[in-house]
């Protein structure tokens, strides 16, 4: 007897992620209609207000056109909220890209890949900058009390 393949079709994914100091973006690409969620909230809702324009920006840069197609679903911890914010615009420009290599096609991901770079290098370049650690004698990594002679 032959043995019986139950196998799901595969569903075209790519997992990226962005990081910003302690913040930490990880996003699913799915073949999709369209919809980006950051933690379950709509990328319309996410918090705060001031900052929205931020994530929205490689959708707004490349054209809501080339994310109709896929899915976002992103989940971000860590940090604050200003550093979760550039860790999920990055996750979506690293992810739409990841997505046009093994899905589309190679010319259209180098053209998408160079319009990003060309607007903000930090949408796929990761921030290496971190926290200094705290010494003694001081209240902070560098300050110390101010020499007075008298």
């Amino acid at each position: 007897a032959q043995p019986v393949h139950t196998h799901l079709p595969r569903i075209e994914s790519v997992q990226t992620y962005g990081k910003k100091k302690h913040a930490q973006a990880v996003a699913l690409i799915t073949k999709g209609k369209g919809m980006i969620r950051v933690n379950g909230v709509p990328l319309h809702l996410v918090e705060p207000q001031t900052l929205r324009v931020k994530v929205l920006e490689p959708i707004l840069l490349l054209g809501e056109s080339r994310f109709s197609k896929v899915d976002f679903k992103i989940r971000v911890h860590g940090g604050g909220y200003v550093s979760q914010i550039y860790a999920v615009r990055q996750a979506i420009a690293k992810g739409i890209i990841a997505f046009y290599q093994k899905y589309v096609d190679e010319a259209s991901k180098r053209q998408i890949k160079e319009m990003i770079l060309a607007y903000d290098r930090s949408l796929l370049v990761a921030d290496p900058r971190r926290k200094e650690p705290k010494k003694y004698g001081g209240p902070g990594a560098r300050a110390r009390r101010q020499k007075s002679y008298r």
